[in-house]
């Protein structure tokens, strides 16, 4: 008897590899156990040119709608990517889009196995990146400025503030954010680590941006203590604000366990050093939440083009599709959670732990077999599903 759903998910299709391993993880992982509902979106390239990316933003609203997402991951095109897909645009990444509609934060946290090796043995629980996914550098506006000459910005009221004024060639780049944004950061930040009652910690750099991170701080502050200060002593959690550089330094001697707040370049960067030094981006989990209560979980990888094009002259590949299992399992047990269905937060957490247990036995993806302390035997894609499904 599978076990059955009240509400669907939506199901958000990708590319490449990824595409393949989508479609296997369910025919072998979810639908032989789980009476699957969802809603489903081609997010694949290919369909994105033909909607003219509207089916992106169909998704978004979509997770809106039925609070709960799971997405494949999809190619962001570059300029070889357009001739290679014959597209009309250079397409912008599904990821930002589907971000900035649900204002969401994103948390990355590494998939701890034992016997894989921890490059930083202090760090010996996981430690969870919590990056701020809208503006910065990522919607910056940038130039060159050839021959020399002033730039300034002129604000809203008139009044201007002079750049730079360059005696010869250089560049320059403007960014922002806004007070709303930061503030659902912030709510996103400090409800999660109610969820997980863990400590929160969030820097900048405030003591050289005196406005533009001053105010992360000071938003994050006045939140915390007119929202969330009597919560957190309540979980017996705390919120911790330092500067960016005392920050790192404090994480590398800590042993982890807190969550990271960080502004989205410095998340961009922090996650991938998280999750290298925990292994791989193949072993890491990724969930937008939105400050409403909204849910997408992902792959925090991408599409493993590498791969692809050998299983595309028939080649077998071994390709570690953790990261895309625990995507749909965050994405059930969600549901699960929301609707009340105590059978499908089990089986999420069963299928995690088949997951584990089968890296723990030695069987495992290629990826993974160089940090494993032990025996251990490189399988397919195929052969490491199948191994799972038995498990489960």
């Amino acid at each position: 008897m599978k076990i059955t759903m009240k509400t669907p998910i939506v199901e958000l299709d990708g590319d490449e590899m990824t595409r393949i391993l989508w479609q296997k993880i369910k025919e072998k992982l979810i639908l032989p156990f789980v009476d699957l509902q969802s809603v489903y979106f081609d997010l694949g390239l290919p369909n994105r040119e033909i909607t003219k990316d509207a089916v992106t933003h169909e998704a978004a609203d979509a997770i809106k709608k039925y609070g709960v997402g799971v997405k494949c991951a999809t190619i962001t095109p570059n300029a070889a990517r357009m001739t290679e897909y014959n597209l009309s645009q250079m397409w912008k990444s599904p990821n930002g889009t589907i971000r900035s509609q649900l204002d969401g934060t994103v948390f990355r946290a590494p998939i701890m196995v034992k016997g894989l090796k921890v490059l930083m043995p202090t760090w010996t629980q996981p430690i969870v990146i919590a990056r701020h996914a809208y503006g910065d550098v990522y919607s910056g506006v940038e130039g060159y400025v050839p021959e020399g000459g002033k730039v300034s910005l002129v604000f809203p009221d008139g009044s201007e503030k002079t750049v730079f004024e360059f005696k010869g060639p250089g560049i320059v780049q403007s960014m922002h954010n806004t007070d709303k944004s930061i503030k659902s950061f912030a709510r996103s930040c400090m409800n999660y680590a109610l969820d997980v009652k863990k400590d929160l910690w969030f820097n900048a750099k405030d003591t050289i941006s005196k406005i533009y991170d001053h105010r992360f701080k000071d938003i994050f502050n006045e939140i915390y203590e007119t929202e969330y200060k009597e919560k957190f002593e309540k979980a017996g959690i705390t919120y911790f604000y330092t500067l960016i550089d005392d920050a790192v330094s404090r994480i590398m001697k800590s042993n982890g366990g807190m969550i990271w707040a960080c502004k989205n370049y410095d998340g961009d960067v922090m996650s991938d050093m998280v999750a290298t030094v925990f292994g791989s981006l193949a072993m890491m989990t990724s969930v937008l939440v939105s400050p409403d209560g909204k849910y997408e979980y992902e792959a925090a990888h991408g599409t493993v083009t590498r791969h692809y094009y050998k299983y595309l002259k028939g080649e077998e590949t071994s390709t570690n599709p953790v990261a895309t299992i625990y995507a749909w399992t965050g994405a059930l047990r969600k549901r699960g959670e929301l609707d009340n269905l105590p059978d499908l937060i089990s089986f999420a957490d069963r299928l995690e732990n088949a997951c584990v247990e089968t890296i723990m036995s030695g069987v495992m993806t290629k990826d993974l077999v160089a940090n494993f302390d032990g025996e251990a035997k490189a399988v397919t894609s195929d052969e490491f599903l199948d191994a799972i499904a038995s498990r489960v």
